[in-house]
């Protein structure tokens, strides 16, 4: 979490910070949890994109709160490392790659996921157009792990940028899942394109085993299934896409979320205290450049 003048007004960020949470993000899948009840009778859980680590501590927490789930296993993937979180099995490594999902079995000892979420997302540009592009290729990447670990009638979760052709993601994934929610957490911006869909009750297509392979593409993955785009006939004539429209809920209580686009000031009693992040950065970008500048070989370009 940075230190931004507009993030030291957030509430969900200073929350965020007093309650020990890697970033303000922990709120959205609690949210999340509180409206869809994502954790009941949860035991594995795979966390996909989970850097800093913010979901996968409020995943070691909630679940593990039941002493039922004493021998629940959470899995974290990353490209980038991640530091070490109480009753979660972290691994640096693609989501798209088969020997990740091999990983992940090994840890499940065969099992498959009961809930698969992500809350990646790419370096937004500005251009909501390729923004949107992206994101919808991240989570159909998502989509491709989920869709070979996790059990028939489990859930995934993943973030997604509404935009105009959303409604093609909606009918791609509800040719997988029972019911399809687009969801907005309180503690997500307004302002932001940013919402999640939510997928309930996995239902694994007749016939179709799915196996990664990191030389198809997203598309090609899934062509097999019939949600890939519409199949060219010999006459030139092609099927119809069918469009859906996931219903949208606004998660949080009402009562007692805070608003995360205004902002709070402190008490005039209250005593006011800095507080450091929860967890530094462990491979920030910028990482070389502050290790050129001690050595004194950064170089300003005018």
């Amino acid at each position: 979490m940075g230190k931004s003048s507009k993030d030291k007004r957030d509430l969900y960020y200073r929350k965020a910070k007093e309650e020990g949470w890697r970033a303000r993000s922990a709120f959205k899948l609690l949210q999340l949890n509180e409206q869809f009840e994502l954790f009941k009778g949860v035991k594995r859980v795979v966390d996909l994109c989970a850097a800093p680590g913010s979901w996968s501590q409020v995943l070691s927490r909630e679940i593990f709160k039941d002493e039922n789930n004493s021998d629940a296993k959470i899995v974290a993937v990353d490209l980038q490392p991640m530091s070490p979180i109480d009753h979660v099995t972290t691994l640096q490594a693609d989501i798209t790659h088969p020997k990740t999902l091999e990983k992940i079995l090994d840890i499940f000892e065969g099992g498959k996921a009961d809930f698969v979420c992500s809350d990646g997302a790419p370096d937004v540009t500005g251009l909501h157009d390729l923004d949107e592009y992206i994101q919808a290729q991240l989570i159909l990447s998502a989509l491709q792990l989920a869709t070979c670990v996790l059990k028939e009638g489990g859930a995934f979760v993943a973030k997604i940028f509404r935009g105009r052709d959303i409604d093609l993601l909606y009918s791609q994934l509800g040719l997988l899942f029972d019911k399809v929610i687009c969801a907005k957490p309180r503690s997500s911006r307004g302002t932001s394109l940013e919402s999640f869909i939510v997928c309930l009750g996995y239902k694994p297509r007749a016939g179709w085993n799915p196996k990664l392979n990191p030389n198809l593409s997203t598309e090609e993955f899934f062509q097999e299934m019939k949600i890939g785009r519409p199949e060219l006939h010999d006459d030139l004539s092609f099927d119809a896409e069918e469009r859906k429209v996931a219903p949208f809920i606004a998660c949080g209580d009402l009562a007692t979320s805070y608003d995360s686009d205004a902002t709070y000031t402190l008490e005039k009693d209250l005593q006011r205290t800095s507080l450091d992040p929860v967890q530094m950065p462990t491979a920030p970008p910028y990482k070389k450049a502050l290790e050129l500048k001690r050595k004194g070989e950064l170089k300003i370009i005018k």
